[in-house]
Formats: C-alpha cells, structure tokens, sequence
C-alpha cells in the first residue's frame, strides 16, 4: 500500500472517530424524565470548571441562572462569575421542534445549536465564539447533560477546533 493511501485511510479514520458519539437515544428509557421548562424554569445555580486537553484546570466559575417561558420558547439568562473576578452573560433563546429535538440561540453561538432530549439526558451540538486574550476563536461544542434528581443536574462538554480537544467543560446545576 503507497504511504498515500495509508495517509487518506488514516484521515478516514481519524475524522470518523472524531464525529462519533453516543446517541441521545441510548437514555430513551432513563429516568428521571427531563423536561427542560421545568428544570430551568425559575431559578438555579451552577459550578463548573474548564480543563485543557491535558486535564489541568484552567478556569473556575459559577453561574447564576434564570429561566422563563415565552410562548413555546424558553429564555435562559446566564450570569457567569469566574474565579479570576471577570463576569460574563449569555442569554439562550431554546425553541422545542417537537419529538424531543430543540432549537438555540445567544448572542456568541454561530448559527444555532442543535439539541435533542430523551429520557433523563439532553446533547446539545453547537459552535461558540469563544474571547480569549482579546480575540475571538469559534470552537464546537458537543455537549452533554444529564438530570440525577428534580434538582440536579450534570453536565460534560467537549470542546474541540478542526476535529482536535481543545478541553473539557464540566458543570454542576442545582435548581431552586
């Protein structure tokens, strides 16, 4: 086999592997239900943190979030604090498409995120225009949440550049 074709099978390989993921569908029967007007409905806190594909931890945060209906839409106002004093806010605009697929949008996502609920998990799919040291970069976001209880939530995120792990967003939400 010429080193070429090696080369444009590994790349096959590679990119395939990079856009695999679990389906939202392996929680269809997990429970508790999640039911994003009810968990993010009113008020609720979360903590998370950033690490680097080398699994340091770069950035602390908590966030304080407030959610309403507007019509079918839901508003989720996001208020981040990090451990460095800076703040910052971003406010979703989640519109459900029906069957369990919703739609996103906030003013640093590019286009609209795409995400979809079944049983106790939600996997959000999106890219972000992302400040970092006065520019800004657009990286993907695959994104995961998962309720544990009425008032619980996790949530893992990957954050990757052209197929490559930038890092890790883990968080946790505690609604109130």
């Amino acid at each position: 086999m010429s080193a070429g074709r090696l080369l444009r099978g590994l790349a096959v390989c590679l990119t395939l592997a990079a856009c695999s993921s679990p389906s939202v569908e392996n929680y269809r029967n997990s429970t508790p239900t999640l039911d994003l007007y009810h968990f993010f409905g009113g008020r609720s806190q979360a903590w998370g943190m950033f690490r680097d594909r080398n699994g340091t931890v770069v950035k602390r945060f908590t966030v304080a979030m407030e959610g309403r209906r507007e019509g079918d839409s839901l508003i989720l106002d996001e208020r981040f604090q990090y451990a460095d004093g800076s703040r910052q806010q971003r406010v979703w605009r989640l519109q459900p498409q029906g069957n369990g697929q919703w739609l996103g949008t906030a003013a640093d996502v590019v286009g609209t995120a795409h995400g979809e609920v079944a049983g106790n998990a939600l996997h959000w799919r999106y890219q972000l225009q992302l400040p970092v040291d006065g520019q800004l970069y657009t990286v993907d976001f695959d994104d995961w949440m998962y309720l544990v209880d009425e008032r619980s939530m996790l949530n893992s995120a990957r954050m990757s550049k052209f197929g490559f792990t930038l890092g890790e967003v883990s968080l946790f939400f505690r609604k109130e």
